[in-house]
C-alpha cells in the first residue's frame, strides 16, 4: 500500500457541528400576531424541523417551514399561547434541538379613575382606579399620587382581568380643583418602556352642602334709616340665598333671593327676626339675626289678666310692656294720694306684678312707664275689685234627729267664692272637737258615732274676703237601744201583793219616755221619765193583790218615746210576762166507782183529785181499827186505785190527802164490803 494513502487513512477526519438558532424567551403582546422562528443556517441541505410542546397542551399555532427555517405563527395571541416549546432540526444524520419559553402580556389601556368628580366634603370618600385587560395581573403595581407624592401603593392579584384599586380619603375644601393621579406599572421583563407604565390624572371636584353661613351688617338701626344685611356661605355647587322675615304671629314673608337684603326707611314694624336660607342640591342651612329698630318708647301697654272685673280673693297679673326698642327700663306703679307708689322695676321691655288674694282696698289706678335713651311713655289701668256673691248651704238644713251610736255628716257648701274659708262653731263659740274635712267648696263635720254630748246647735261660717255668711242646724239625739226587761219579786201567792219591775236601759232624753203597764189592752199603770243630762236607765214598778183568776194572765210593759222625728219603728218597744199564781191544795175530792157498798168479789175504782199550784203530792190511805195505811202516792193532783175483786177486809175509811209547800187538804169516804152468804140467807128467809 502506498504510504501516502495509508497516512490519509490514519489521520482523523474533521466533523462539522451545525448551530440551531432559537431565542430562549419570547414575549408576545395579547391580541397581536406573533412569530417564532427556528433556523439552522449552517446546514448545506434542506433541514427537517419538528415543533413539540413540553406542556400538556397544543401549540395553538401554524407552522411555516422553508429550507433552513421553520416559523410558528400565532394569530391573535392569547394567554393559552404561553408554553415551553421545543424545536428539533435534523441536518443529514445530525439532529439538534432548542427550547424556548413563550410569555404573554396585556396592558392595553390607561387606568380609569371614578368618583373623583363627586367627593363629599369632610366625609370619607372612596375613589376607584380601574385597570382592565391586564395580564399577568400579579405583576401589576398601582400607585395613587398627589403631585409627586405617592399616597398609596397596591399590588395586583393573580387571575384577575380587571383590577379596581380603592383609595379612601377625606377631602377638604382646599382639595377642590386639584389633580389626583393613578399610575399603573406592569413589571414584566421585556415590555417596551413606553408600554410598561400608564397613568391617568383627574381634577377633583369636592361637593359640600352649604356651611360657614353668617350674616354681616349692622342689626341695630335708627327709626327711618336704611338697613343692609349680607349673607355669606360656602358650598359646592354654588348655593342659592333666600331672605325671610319671621313675624311674631308665626308667619314668614319672603324678602328676596340674593345675598344682600336691603330695606329703606326702616319702621318699627321692620324690627324682628330675619332668616337667611342657603341651599344647594346637597342640603340646606340657615341662620337668623334679630334686627332692632331704635326709637323712643311707643305702644306702651298695661294689661291685667284676667281682664274682667275682679272678685275679692282672685289672683291678678298686671303686665307692663313696650314694643319700642331698645327699652332700657319699665316701671309698674300704683297711684296713691296723688303720687306713684312703685311696685316693680325691671331692666328690659316688660315686667309683671302678681297680686294674690286681691282685696277691695287694692282697687285703683296702676301706671306703666317705659324708658330708654330716646325718651319715655306712660299709660294707666283702672283696676276694679268687687266683693263675692257668697252663698252658703248647710245639709241637712232642718232639725236632725239622730240615734246615739249612728253616723251623721253635716255638709256645708259654699258657692260664688273661689277660695272659701270654713269654720264650725256652736252658738257659744266653743270649739267643736270632731273630725272636719274641708275640700275646695265643701266642708264636712263628721259625728261618728253620735253621742249624747253631740246634741245642740251647729253653725257653719264661711269667709270670702270681706264677706262672711253662716248657716246653722240643730242636732237632737235619742237613745232607745233595747227592749224593756220585766223582772218579778218571786212567786205570787193568792191574796198577797204582786210586784213587777220594768227596766229600759240607756235611754235619752229620759223625760220624753213613758212607761205603760197593760193588762191585755187595758192600761193599769203609767209613769214618765224625768230629765237627765245623759243616757240613763228607767224603771217602773207595778204591784197589786193577786187572785187565782190571775193565773196565766199576760202583763205587758210598753215604753214610748214621745220625740218628733224619731223613726216609727223606734218609737215603741214592749216586753210581756205571764203571771204564775201559787196557792195551797183546795177542792180535794175522793170518788168511788161504781158505789161505796160492794159485794165480795166485785170491782171498785177509787180516785183522788185536788187543785193546787205548784202541784204537790197526793196520798191515798185506808183507816181501819184506828190504823191508817198508805195505799198509793202520786206527785200530782190526781191518783187512782183499782181493786178488781174486793174482799171483806177491804171495807173501811178511805182518805185522800193533797199537799204542797203552802199546805194540805183532805177528803174521805167509807166503803163497805158484804159477804155473799148473808145475801143468800136473806133470800131464803124471804122465800119462806
Amino acid at each position: 500500500m502506498d504510504s501516502a494513502l495509508l497516512l490519509t487513512l490514519l489521520l482523523p477526519v474533521a466533523v462539522v457541528s451545525h448551530v440551531l438558532d432559537l431565542p430562549p424567551k419570547a414575549l408576545f403582546k395579547m391580541g397581536n400576531r406573533s412569530e417564532l422562528a427556528c433556523r439552522m443556517s449552517s446546514c448545506p441541505e434542506k433541514v427537517k424541523f419538528v415543533w413539540t410542546s413540553l406542556e400538556d397542551k397544543p401549540l395553538f399555532a401554524s407552522v411555516n417551514t422553508k429550507d433552513k427555517e421553520s416559523v410558528l405563527v400565532f394569530e391573535n395571541v392569547k394567554t393559552n399561547h404561553e408554553n415551553h416549546i421545543v424545536c428539533k432540526a435534523s441536518c443529514g444524520k445530525e439532529t439538534k434541538q432548542a427550547t424556548t419559553k413563550i410569555t404573554v402580556y396585556s396592558f392595553p389601556r390607561n387606568p380609569v379613575i371614578s368618583m373623583y368628580d363627586r367627593l363629599m366634603l369632610g366625609k370619607e370618600n372612596v375613589l376607584a382606579c380601574e385597570v382592565s385587560s391586564v395580564y399577568p395581573s400579579e405583576y401589576l403595581e398601582v400607585q395613587w399620587l398627589f403631585g409627586d407624592k405617592v399616597m398609596k401603593t397596591d399590588e395586583g392579584e393573580p387571575g384577575k382581568d380587571v383590577l379596581s384599586i380603592p383609595y379612601i380619603f377625606t377631602p377638604s375644601s382646599e382639595d377642590d380643583g386639584k389633580a389626583i393621579t393613578c399610575r399603573a406599572t406592569l413589571h414584566v421583563e421585556g415590555i417596551p418602556p413606553d408600554e410598561m407604565t400608564k397613568e391617568t390624572s383627574e381634577i377633583m371636584k369636592v361637593l359640600s352642602a352649604p356651611h360657614n353661613v353668617n350674616v354681616s351688617g349692622a342689626t341695630a338701626v335708627s327709626l327711618g334709616s336704611s338697613l343692609t344685611l349680607t349673607c355669606k356661605a360656602e358650598g359646592n355647587p354654588k348655593p342659592v340665598f333666600t331672605w325671610t322675615a319671621l313675624k311674631p304671629d308665626g308667619q314668614s314673608v319672603e324678602m328676596g333671593k340674593s345675598q344682600d337684603l336691603f330695606m329703606h326707611n326702616v319702621s318699627l314694624s321692620d324690627a324682628g327676626t330675619y332668616q337667611c336660607d342657603v341651599s344647594n342640591d346637597l342640603g340646606r342651612q340657615s341662620t337668623a339675626v334679630s334686627v332692632v329698630v331704635q326709637a323712643p318708647p311707643m305702644d306702651t301697654l298695661i294689661v291685667a289678666s284676667p281682664q274682667s272685673s275682679l272678685k275679692e280673693g282672685d289672683t291678678v297679673s298686671i303686665s307692663c310692656k313696650s314694643s319700642s326698642v331698645p327699652v332700657t327700663k319699665v316701671v309698674l306703679s300704683r297711684e296713691e294720694n296723688g303720687a306713684d307708689n312703685e311696685l316693680t322695676t325691671r331692666e328690659g321691655a316688660e315686667t309683671t306684678f302678681i297680686i294674690h288674694f286681691v282685696t277691695l282696698a287694692q282697687s285703683g289706678v296702676f301706671v306703666c312707664e317705659a324708658f330708654n335713651e330716646y325718651g319715655s311713655q306712660r299709660t294707666t289701668l283702672n283696676l276694679t275689685v268687687e266683693a263675692h256673691f257668697l252663698e252658703v248651704e248647710l245639709q241637712p238644713d232642718s232639725v236632725i234627729v239622730s240615734n246615739r251610736g249612728s253616723s251623721l255628716v253635716l255638709a256645708c257648701q259654699a258657692s260664688g267664692c273661689p277660695h272659701p274659708e270654713f269654720s264650725w262653731k256652736n252658738p257659744s263659740d266653743m270649739q267643736i272637737l270632731r273630725r272636719i274635712n274641708t275640700d275646695g267648696f265643701q266642708s264636712q263635720l263628721f259625728l261618728d258615732p253620735v253621742e249624747v254630748e253631740d246634741e245642740g246647735t251647729y253653725l257653719c261660717e264661711v269667709t270670702c274676703g270681706s264677706v262672711k255668711k253662716s248657716k246653722q242646724t240643730e242636732v237632737k239625739v235619742f237613745s232607745f237601744p233595747t227592749n224593756p226587761i220585766i223582772t218579778s219579786s218571786g212567786p205570787f201567792l193568792v191574796g198577797e201583793m204582786m210586784k213587777l219591775t220594768c227596766t229600759v236601759q240607756d235611754v235619752f232624753p229620759a223625760n220624753l219616755f213613758q212607761i205603760l203597764w197593760l193588762d191585755g189592752e187595758r192600761v193599769k199603770h203609767s209613769e214618765s221619765g224625768s230629765f237627765s243630762s245623759g243616757a240613763t236607765n228607767l224603771t217602773s214598778v207595778y204591784s197589786y193583790r193577786v187572785d187565782r183568776k190571775d193565773q196565766g194572765k199576760l202583763i205587758t210593759c210598753k215604753v214610748l218615746l214621745d220625740m218628733h222625728g224619731v223613726p216609727a219603728q223606734q218609737v215603741v218597744k214592749t216586753a210581756s210576762t205571764t203571771l204564775s199564781v201559787h196557792y195551797p191544795p183546795t177542792v180535794t175530792r175522793i170518788t168511788v166507782t161504781p158505789v161505796t157498798e160492794l159485794k165480795e168479789g166485785e170491782s171498785v175504782s177509787i180516785s183522788c183529785n185536788s187543785d193546787s199550784f205548784p202541784v204537790g203530792r197526793t196520798v191515798l190511805s185506808k183507816v181501819a181499827d184506828g190504823i191508817q195505811t198508805e195505799l198509793m202516792t202520786s206527785d200530782g193532783v190526781e191518783t187512782l186505785l183499782t181493786l178488781p175483786s174486793v174482799e171483806l177486809d177491804d171495807s173501811g175509811l178511805y182518805v185522800c190527802q193533797a199537799s204542797n209547800m203552802y199546805g194540805n187538804h183532805s177528803d174521805s169516804v167509807e166503803i163497805t164490803v158484804n159477804g155473799t152468804f148473808l145475801i143468800f140467807e136473806l133470800e131464803c128467809i124471804r122465800s119462806i
